[in-house]
């Protein structure tokens, strides 16, 4: 636990040096686990999607200024129907989505890039 608080600090001093930009919303990739399927989920920054009982809140998505194909990040809220708490809370960076990763027994969910148009 100590070594991801320590990473996900290193990745906020880094993205506080860098200069970003705010998409419009994200593009998440979910893979159902049982069935093998994955579906693209385009999501505008303050809305909610669901796919099977979770419930995904999109708060922000970020990426580098002048680059919006580069590194995505999102800030999201993910909740289970039936299910007290969140499933997950917290930031999910495009290219290390296992730093800070969604625990589910059937689903994946992570961040494929921002909508910038």
């Amino acid at each position: 636990m100590r070594k991801l608080a320590l990473m996900l600090a290193l990745c906020a001093s880094t993205a506080a040096a860098e200069q970003t930009s705010n998409g419009k919303g994200a593009i998440l990739r979910a893979l159902d686990k049982t069935s093998g399927t994955t579906i693209d989920l385009s999501i505008p920054n303050g809305q909610v999607a669901s796919i099977g009982p979770l419930k995904i809140v999109l708060n922000e998505c970020r990426y580098p200024q002048g680059n919006p194909s580069g590194d995505a990040y999102a800030e999201m809220e993910v909740s289970e129907t039936g299910r007290a708490g969140t499933v997950f809370s917290g930031w999910m960076i495009a290219s290390a989505p296992a730093l800070n990763a969604m625990e589910h027994q059937r689903y994946d969910i992570w961040v494929m890039r921002c909508i910038t148009s």
